[in-house]
């Protein structure tokens, strides 16, 4: 997977297109088990973004004193193929290549200027 948590993306698709923020969260599609073993679910791959995709959510109120209740704004998934990693040399949202070093590490590159976004 190409995007990790705190890279900077942009929304590609949907309501908040063109809207740039930091990846709090990468949630990962499970592969099927029993039956389905061997499948995975394509609607898994979703990332939270800061500030992204914010929803409604109606909270009741429980025993616990620290929770907060009633309606609460929070970030919602949006899945990976909306999103673009954004290029920290060029600003420009592009897609990520790969580039094997000598001593095997692998590094992301970015296929507009070719600058190398692993530190």
């Amino acid at each position: 997977m190409d995007i990790r948590k705190g890279d900077k993306v942009r929304v590609l698709q949907g309501d908040e297109r063109d809207a740039e923020g930091e990846v709090q969260r990468v949630l990962r599609a499970k592969w099927g088990k029993g039956r389905r073993a061997g499948e995975r679910k394509p609607a898994g791959d979703r990332v939270v973004i800061h500030g992204i995709n914010l929803v409604k959510k109606h909270q009741r109120r429980t025993g616990n004193v620290n929770t907060q209740f009633g309606i609460i704004k929070r970030e919602a998934p949006i899945h990976l193929s909306n999103v673009a990693l954004v290029c920290p040399r060029c600003g420009k949202a592009t897609r990520v290549g790969h580039r094997v070093h000598t001593d095997g590490s692998r590094s992301r590159v970015c296929k507009k200027c070719g600058e190398v976004m692993d530190a």
